[in-house]
C-alpha cells in the first residue's frame, strides 16, 4: 500500500506564488471611464459579487466608474436583511449591499432600471440601497451608448 509522506497542510501555508504579477499595473488616463453592467440575479452565482469587486478595482485604478443594474441585475441593489433591513442573518448575506455601498462611498455611480425594479421584481424605488439612481428603461441603452461614445471600458455581466 502506498504511504503518504508529504506533511499535512496547515494554516499559513500557500499553494501558489501569490506575489508574482505577470502584467503591468494599468492605471486610467485622465478622464477615462468604465461601465460594468449587471444582468444577473443576486445569490445565483459568484459573478455579481466578483464584478462588483472588479468595478471597485476599476474605480481605484482611476477610471470614472459606473455600474448599471438592469433586468435581474436590479436584485443586486435592493435593500435586504433579516429580521430587519440591514441585519445579516448569515455571513455573506449582505455582501452585495456592502460592496455597492463601498463602491459608491469611493465615488462610483450606480444606476438601476425602474422597469425591472417594478415590473419584473415588484419593488419600488424606496427598496433600493440609498445612493442608487433609478433610471428610465429607455436610459439603459443610452447609458451604454454614452460610455461607448466616450471610449469607455465596458464589462458586461450576464447570467440566465
Amino acid at each position: 500500500m502506498p504511504e503518504v509522506t508529504t506533511p499535512a497542510h496547515k494554516v499559513g501555508d500557500f499553494f501558489v506564488d501569490y506575489e508574482e504579477k505577470v502584467f503591468p499595473d494599468v492605471k486610467a488616463e485622465a478622464g477615462e471611464k468604465a461601465l460594468v453592467t449587471f444582468h444577473t440575479v443576486a445569490f445565483e452565482g459568484s459573478i455579481g459579487l466578483v464584478n462588483l469587486l472588479q468595478a471597485t478595482r476599476l474605480l481605484r485604478k482611476g477610471f470614472e466608474t459606473s455600474v448599471l443594474l438592469y433586468g435581474p441585475g436590479v436584485t443586486l441593489g435592493i435593500q435586504r436583511g433579516f429580521p430587519k433591513i440591514g441585519d445579516e442573518p448569515f455571513p455573506g448575506q449582505q455582501n452585495f449591499n456592502n460592496q455597492i455601498i463601498k463602491f459608491m462611498s469611493e465615488g462610483g455611480k450606480v444606476y438601476a432600471c425602474r422597469f425591472a425594479l417594478q415590473a419584473l421584481y415588484g419593488h419600488g424605488e424606496p427598496s433600493l440601497i440609498p445612493g442608487i439612481r433609478p433610471i428610465n428603461p429607455l436610459d439603459v441603452l443610452d447609458l451604454v451608448l454614452l460610455h461607448r461614445k466616450d471610449g469607455a471600458f465596458i464589462l458586461d455581466t450576464w447570467t440566465l
